[in-house]
């Protein structure tokens, strides 16, 4: 039996981006599977289900660790749990140890040295970094030269946008990956049949208002606050600006939407189950992360068909067509945000005719093709230590 080590910061990223991964190791190829993250952290997720989904793993026999890691990579704290994470890879034999999240990784690779040694094989899927095109120099100073350093020390690195590809053939791990994305379930949204102006309703906007979308957590990166400052310009009361998610900003974001005039037209609705309902609900959907990946949030609601205001960063640009599926402008762009929702928000016509273009332009991230690519990586990896005994 193979054993596997899955290591991420929280278990919200488990559950989200790697459920499947881990019932095609658990189940499909019968690996010994152990997980490794902070069980306890549940303020970004639906604290019910994640629950739930926790007795899952064990109910399936998988080897749980609760490591208290902190996203902060400088953060005191994480001493302990580097220590912690390099007793559990010192204490196994693990045939693979596949890491995600930048703090959670670099003390994977750290940690792991010594299993490398041994024969283990160490992967890191890149999720986003924080170096590209359009950051600052600041994040080209500090993080650049970490994560090739880092390259080191692991067999395989795995990133799910080009640009971050092309980065990684300059890095020292022998074997890099290319995968579109985690993947979006497309059809399921797709095919959704809803009432707009019922379920708009049902979330407090009027049935006849423009809503304009924003999935993601309430942090500084996901950039919901340009947004809010895009529509405080524009003072237009027919549109309505729902966001889903949890997060530490939440509070700043309603004084600020007060402060602009605008309160009664933001909606915070909290972590929510049926995305796909709201995406097909949905006029607009609004995007400007600073840094992305890829952003899954842009592929769900293009799924349905909705054109996307977003930055013109990182990942997003992976499946954005500026003028065809939406606009695409720099994060802290208020003016052209402002007007690229004002565009959108005055013509409906202007909107269905992006319909097809956003649709064509999701297709690669499928759930099923991205699932195919890294289940062969698997394979890859196994199946050679497998012929190797």
């Amino acid at each position: 039996m193979k054993s596997v080590l899955i290591v991420a910061s929280v278990v919200s990223f488990i559950e989200w981006f790697n459920k499947e991964n881990v019932d095609f190791l658990k189940k499909d190829l019968g690996c010994d599977v152990h997980i490794a993250c902070n069980f306890d952290y549940t303020e970004d997720t639906d604290e019910g289900r994640t629950r739930d989904y926790i007795e899952k793993l064990k109910n399936d026999g998988v080897v749980i660790h609760n490591i208290h890691f902190e996203r902060n990579p400088l953060s005191p704290k994480n001493k302990a749990a580097y220590k912690q994470l390099k007793q559990i890879i010192n204490e196994n034999s693990f045939d693979l140890i596949h890491c995600h999240t930048p703090a959670a990784s670099m003390m994977t690779r750290l940690a792991a040295k010594k299993a490398r040694k041994k024969g283990s094989v160490v992967m890191y899927t890149c999720h986003g970094f924080h170096f590209h095109n359009a950051s600052s120099k600041k994040n080209w100073l500090i993080y650049y030269p970490i994560e090739k350093f880092l390259s080191r020390h692991c067999d395989y690195i795995v990133t799910i946008n080009k640009e971050d590809y092309q980065r990684t053939q300059k890095f020292h791990a022998k074997n890099t990956r290319y995968i579109p994305s985690v993947g979006v379930d497309i059809n399921k949204i797709k095919n959704v049949v809803v009432d707009k102006e019922a379920y708009k309703e049902s979330i407090g906007v009027p049935r006849d208002a423009v809503m304009l979308l924003s999935i993601g957590e309430m942090i500084d990166r996901k950039n919901h606050e340009v947004i809010i400052r895009a529509l405080g310009k524009l003072q237009r009361k027919d549109i309505y600006y729902v966001i889903c998610g949890k997060g530490p900003l939440k509070e700043h974001l309603e004084t600020l939407a007060k402060e602009l005039g605008i309160g009664d037209n933001v909606k915070f609705l909290g972590f929510r189950r049926d995305i796909p309902e709201l995406c097909n609900t949905a006029d607009i959907s609004a995007f400007p992360s600073k840094i992305e990946g890829l952003g899954l949030a842009g592929v769900e609601a293009m799924a349905a068909g909705v054109p996307l205001v977003s930055s013109n960063v990182h990942g997003i640009l992976d499946y954005v067509i500026d003028g065809e599926t939406g606009y695409a402008l720099p994060p802290n762009d208020v003016d052209g945000f402002a007007d690229a929702i004002d565009k959108l928000s005055s013509s409906k016509e202007l909107r269905e005719s992006m319909r097809d273009a956003c649709l064509k332009a999701v297709e690669p991230f499928e759930i099923s093709n991205a699932l195919k690519v890294m289940q062969n990586i698997y394979l890859e990896i196994l199946s050679d230590k497998k012929t190797g005994e």
